[in-house]
């Protein structure tokens, strides 16, 4: 079994670690909100640093909000890097599960490799239920090696896991996912008001709808969400809203437009101004509401 280092023990990190320590991997963790009790009751370990971390662990796992967030712990003072400058026994891995810049990514990777370690990418999609359930999606940019090694450590947090390519890919596949589950969200608000506002009961529009091609898991879990008024995260508006401005940062570098995505992350944005940042996603359909001036309800039977 692994030794594994688990850093960022969030919505989703929180669950993910306890799968790896239920699979019996020793893990060390850290968390700048501190380690949460009932990881230390399954077995997990504290250390005082990212460093910490990785001067104990092979396989050190990364599942942090932003860019610089993963490269503070990697590079910054008392983080990861400082440690394995100073290892040089065995290679160890450095696995960054975070939704990050693809380009960034690609450097962070190369710096790691050139102190004599590996380096893979492999953010996730799912959400907090997916976390939770051990049913994550996984994208994998990393060697062939590296990803075989990795495989039984994704195994025990996710169902369906792709090595998409070298580092770096992994996170390009993530941001294809965020376009995609972004615009699906609004897409199902629209759906959802144009019901409601025209007499129907959304929830009876829902239902049969998940029986035809408008299926998906977006419609069964944030329409769910949208009829119930449950806008607890839940993937967090400003995180979303983080990974469509990498989406939209690097399609304008690699000069493509993204016209649709641009449009959900303005939903997203005026989410925020109206102190919605921590709302789920889900309550993009609340921009959508006051725009048409008419709020979602189910209909009385």
């Amino acid at each position: 079994m692994a030794t594994i280092g688990f850093i960022g023990l969030g919505i989703m990190g929180k669950p993910m670690a306890g799968h790896l320590i239920k699979g019996e991997h020793a893990l060390f963790l850290h968390s700048r909100s501190g380690v949460p009790a009932d990881l230390l009751a399954l077995g997990g370990v504290v250390c005082d640093s990212p460093k910490a971390v990785a001067q104990q662990a092979d396989v050190i796992i990364t599942m942090l909000p932003d860019t610089p967030d993963v490269e503070k712990v990697l590079f910054g003072q008392q983080g990861v890097a400082e440690a394995l400058a100073d290892h040089h026994s065995s290679v160890k891995v450095v696995v960054d599960m975070s939704s990050i810049s693809p380009l960034r990514t690609q450097e962070f990777a190369a710096r790691i490799r050139e102190m004599g370690h590996e380096y893979a990418d492999a953010p996730v999609s799912g959400g907090d239920v997916g976390a939770q359930n051990a049913a994550l999606t996984i994208m994998v940019g990393a060697s062939t090696p590296v990803f075989q090694q990795l495989l039984p450590i994704f195994g025990l947090m996710g169902t369906q896991i792709t090595h998409i390519g070298e580092a770096g890919t992994g996170q390009i596949c993530k941001v294809a996912n965020q376009i995609v589950v972004s615009s699906a969200i609004e897409a199902v608000g629209e759906a959802l008001l144009f019901a409601s506002r025209a007499g129907a009961d959304p929830g009876k529009v829902r239902q049969a709808l998940m029986g035809g091609f408008a299926a998906s898991r977006v419609l069964e879990v944030h329409g769910e969400r949208m009829i119930a008024r449950r806008f607890e995260p839940g993937f967090r508006i400003e995180l979303h809203r983080k990974d469509l401005d990498i989406a939209l940062s690097s399609a304008s570098a690699l000069g493509v437009s993204l016209p649709n995505t641009a449009t959900v992350r303005e939903l997203f944005s005026a989410c925020m101004a109206h102190g919605g940042a921590k709302w789920d996603n889900s309550a993009i359909v609340k921009m959508l509401e006051i725009l048409a001036n008419h709020e979602i309800h189910t209909h009385p039977e």
